[in-house]
């Protein structure tokens, strides 16, 4: 497949379902991730939280599912905030640079609300 690009290509937006509680169970399963904090909702406000929490790396599939179409070179993201059982989060990305065969992006991730729960970069390549 060959991509085209320039500075300031939009990729997506890919808006996801609300997140839920089984969503959760499920992604602790597949990543072998079994804190309570994902799935135990006396754990999750004795810790402080409001409710169970959602994996961070859940988000961060998120990214990779955007840019499933492309030929991932290396993705590095940065945990922002937290992302709670019924958030909508949407996930895109922006072209910053290229160069020969290959593209910079900042990817972003947001709740419904406006807020970044996570941010990232990740290099594509074109050809």
């Amino acid at each position: 497949m060959s991509v085209a690009m320039k500075i300031g290509d939009q990729i997506g937006p890919l808006e996801k379902a609300p997140i839920t509680k089984k969503q959760l169970v499920m992604y602790a399963g597949a990543s072998g991730d079994f804190n309570p904090i994902h799935y135990d909702h006396e754990f999750a406000t004795a810790g402080g939280y409001p409710s169970v929490i959602a994996h961070g790396m859940l988000s961060m599939a998120f990214f990779g599912q955007l840019l499933s179409r492309y030929h991932v070179k290396r993705l590095s993201t940065r945990f922002k905030a937290v992302t709670y059982p019924g958030d909508v989060v949407t996930v895109s990305g922006e072209v910053v640079s290229v160069e020969e065969n290959r593209a910079e992006l900042k990817l972003v991730a947001k709740t419904q609300k406006g807020t970044v729960t996570l941010e990232g970069s990740a290099t594509i390549e074109l050809h």
